[in-house]
């Protein structure tokens, strides 16, 4: 610890974003290397932390563009008899994450009290390959209820994942993942964002990126005045502070409607 130069750990920052890191990753790798020499700085084990010397890649800021309600329904039509139907529907019905529906499996879906549970997420670890991983927070792990149509779109899932799993026969690996590939097994983030942009461009839809269907969940729960907080869960946001800093934009909007309803309120009691 003592021979580790800012030099080295700023080449290893460097290696995993050749690697295939994101900088999301590696930003954490900081985090966590930065923790460690931290306590080594107050053990007297070293003189310093480097890491307070290097500048860790910074993970690219996306703007939010929600879809419309009306948007929602043209890409659910444009869905409907694809293979992402089910997919997309569970999608805009849960708010949920890309890698929580990838990691979703039957065992999480009560069908008979209509509710799912996410109990995990999936992601592409550089070199390593297609991974389980722990949700995203504590509060990540939650459960979703839901709505007779989605249960429905779901059941009709399962029979065709069925079909197929007979069509393909000895080369099905059977794991239980909802949303699976040909062969049972976990579907290639590259794959389904290939095939979401095209049903984008069917739908006549901007092009977003998937995460913003979980933005348009929110933006339209919170347009039709459902509470922040209701949001939060649903979503898994570990803080309501975090669901109201994210949507903060629409809040002016919501404010006027309030001042209007209290006028209304307070000048018909003034005329009475």
């Amino acid at each position: 610890m003592q021979r580790l130069t800012p030099q080295q750990v700023q080449a290893f920052y460097a290696g995993k974003l050749e690697d295939g890191f994101g900088p999301y990753w590696v930003k954490k790798f900081h985090i966590v290397l930065h923790a460690a020499l931290e306590n080594a700085v107050r053990w007297n084990l070293v003189a310093r932390n480097v890491c307070d010397l290097v500048t860790p890649p910074v993970p690219q800021q996306n703007d939010i563009q929600p879809l419309t309600s009306e948007q929602v329904r043209r890409l659910l039509e444009a869905a409907r008899g694809g293979k992402l139907e089910a997919f997309i529907t569970v999608a805009v019905n849960t708010g949920m994450r890309r890698g929580e529906l990838l990691g979703l499996h039957w065992q999480d879906i009560d069908f008979e009290v209509g509710c799912l549970y996410v109990r995990r997420s999936v992601s592409r670890v550089g070199t390593f390959g297609i991974k389980e991983l722990e949700p995203k927070t504590q509060r990540s792990k939650r459960k979703i209820e839901l709505s007779p149509f989605v249960t429905e779109t779901l059941k009709r899932h399962r029979e065709q994942q069925r079909l197929m799993c007979e069509k393909v026969g000895d080369r099905w690996r059977e794991q239980g993942i909802v949303f699976c590939n040909r062969y049972g097994g976990y579907i290639e983030v590259s794959n389904l964002h290939v095939a979401f942009k095209r049903l984008l461009k069917s739908a006549g839809l901007p092009d977003i990126r998937f995460h913003d269907l979980r933005h348009s969940v929110a933006s339209i729960l919170l347009s039709m005045e459902v509470h922040p907080k209701v949001v939060q869960e649903l979503l898994g946001h570990s803080h309501i502070g975090i669901t109201i800093a994210i949507y903060s934009h629409l809040f002016p909007s919501m404010q006027k409607k309030a001042v209007s309803q209290l006028d209304e309120l307070f000048n018909r009691n003034v005329k009475e």
